[in-house]
């Protein structure tokens, strides 16, 4: 193609885009509801989201009310989720689903927003509110429709979520002991083992609270010693019960032995 040529279909193709653009503009300035909300469901069908949404919104307080609504709310929450703006599209399933208790779409909005909420679960180490959010919605999806096709999908999605709470909850646990920050490795570690009870890291958990517990009791003052020389000694009991063959009790033995000899040494002074 020589230059001249690429000229003309330049200027042809920018020419279409002209005409698609205006075309758009005029549809948008109109004032014409009626063809404002045609145009928006042509451009939805299509594919065209971006320009679906802005001529959605320019009418969804004309429709409030009418028998159009519904569906226009609908598709407007789908602009945002296709659009992947799922802070806006979890906001507005869930207002359409409250808006339209009895409508047909109600099961998927509760779905899609619940979803949405899944799709803004971010990275373990993160902040998890919408983690939280999604597996709360995913709940109520499940236990508002026992019978839905989607049953299976709400729980294997809530126990991936469950899952990455575990893993950030070892993860601050984790944090807390290699700070040297043991009480509180204690604690996060206790209730690590209460909320997620069938952990599959549930050794290593027990094995890092009984060396987070002798390791507080040796960075105690001397009245909260014997206490704490006490608790690891627990903790390393129930750890044995549990675990009788772990490769870690050979290094747990001494904390054992050495808590008992501290606590011999402390009660005889």
């Amino acid at each position: 193609m020589n230059f001249s040529s690429f000229l003309i279909v330049f200027a042809i193709a920018l020419i279409g885009l002209s005409s698609c653009r205006s075309e758009f503009e005029r549809i948008r300035i109109s004032g014409d509801p009626e063809r404002i909300l045609q145009s928006g469901n042509e451009y939805f069908d299509s594919g065209d989201y971006t320009r679906a949404k802005t001529l959605y919104e320019l009418v969804l307080n004309t429709y409030r009310g009418r028998a159009q609504a519904e569906e226009l709310y609908y598709r407007y929450a789908y602009s945002h989720f296709y659009l992947n703006e799922y802070i806006l599209s979890a906001f507005y399933f869930e207002n359409f689903a409250n808006t339209f208790p009895n409508s047909q779409f109600r099961e998927n909005a509760e779905f899609k927003a619940a979803y949405s909420n899944y799709m803004l679960s971010p990275t373990f180490r993160l902040d998890q509110e919408y983690t939280y959010k999604a597996i709360d919605g995913f709940q109520r999806f499940v236990n508002r429709y026992p019978n839905s096709e989607r049953v299976a999908e709400c729980n294997q999605l809530m126990d991936e979520m469950r899952r990455k709470l575990e893993r950030k909850a070892f993860y601050q646990a984790d944090l807390y002991f290699r700070m040297g920050a043991y009480q509180s490795a204690v604690a996060s570690f206790q209730h690590l083992l209460q909320d997620y009870p069938e952990t599959a890291d549930a050794e290593r958990v027990r094995y890092l609270l009984v060396k987070s517990n002798f390791k507080l009791a040796e960075n105690s003052i001397l009245a909260r010693q014997e206490e704490r020389y006490a608790s690891t000694i627990t903790a390393y009991n129930n750890f044995v019960r549990r675990h009788p063959n772990s490769e870690f009790l050979s290094e747990l033995n001494g904390f054992k032995e050495t808590s008992q000899q501290k606590i011999k040494e402390l009660t005889n002074e």
